[in-house]
């Protein structure tokens, strides 16, 4: 059976991670039967990198290459019926959630002003990690954001990008069902992985501010949980 190798939960979101958060759901919403193993440290991770998979000894990173793995080993159909035009969609809308994740990350990390309720509520469900840990991983991602670029902003203008992006999503999610109609799609999957990552929170950052005021966007992520979370 396929495993998914991903960050542990909090706040009753199944990965506090988007990526990790975005393949739990895919592989929910398309029907893959598969073990879900939390893990702390992700050196031997594929580049370093959660989430990943192994199945039948083949083991595999990168959230967009599990989730194209999945859909041709079992023949999935999710994204089967999607036009040009939303394949398209599809891609921006992924390449716009790797931007969010940076802004989202400097928010739990970065930002004094909701680090210590971000450290606080993780230990808290995690006992096993202590302060000392949490402080050393808030070093190592501080060098991250240095070198991406998002620490050399002001949070001004880092919730500026964040806030722009997640406008867009709230202009294309719709009030009812789901970006693509009826049925969910992968991209349904990754938008879920991210918003739910905000909303679920109670961190009062600008993001979970913005979300909560887009009616569409919180009816979506609840949506979507609830098929997921069963």
């Amino acid at each position: 059976m396929l495993t998914l190798y991903s960050y542990p939960q909090l706040f009753g979101v199944a990965d506090n991670n988007g990526y990790g958060l975005k393949v739990y759901a895919f592989l929910k919403l398309a029907g893959v039967p598969f073990v879900h193993e939390h893990v702390f440290d992700a050196s031997a991770a594929p580049r370093g990198q959660l989430p990943y998979i192994v199945e039948d000894g083949e083991t595999i990173g990168d959230s967009e290459t599990i989730i194209a793995h999945a859909i041709a080993k079992y023949h999935l159909t999710i994204d089967a019926a999607l036009s040009p035009a939303q394949r398209r969609t599809h891609h921006l809308v992924t390449r716009m959630l790797d931007d969010l994740y940076w802004v989202m990350s400097y928010s739990r990390w970065k930002d004094e002003r909701y680090y210590p309720a971000f450290r606080d509520g993780f230990i808290a469900q995690h006992p096993q990690i202590d302060a000392d840990g949490f402080e050393k991983a808030k070093a190592y991602n501080a060098q991250r954001y240095h070198y991406q670029g998002i620490g050399r902003y002001t949070p001004e203008q880092a919730y500026a990008r964040g806030l722009a992006d997640l406008q867009v999503l709230a202009e294309i999610v719709p009030a009812n069902g789901f970006v693509d109609g009826e049925r969910p799609t992968s991209c349904d999957a990754g938008i879920y992985g991210f918003i739910a990552n905000i909303y679920y929170f109670p961190i009062p950052t600008p993001l979970k501010a913005f979300v909560d005021a887009q009616k569409n966007l919180v009816a979506h992520c609840e949506r979507v949980h609830a098929m997921v979370s069963v």
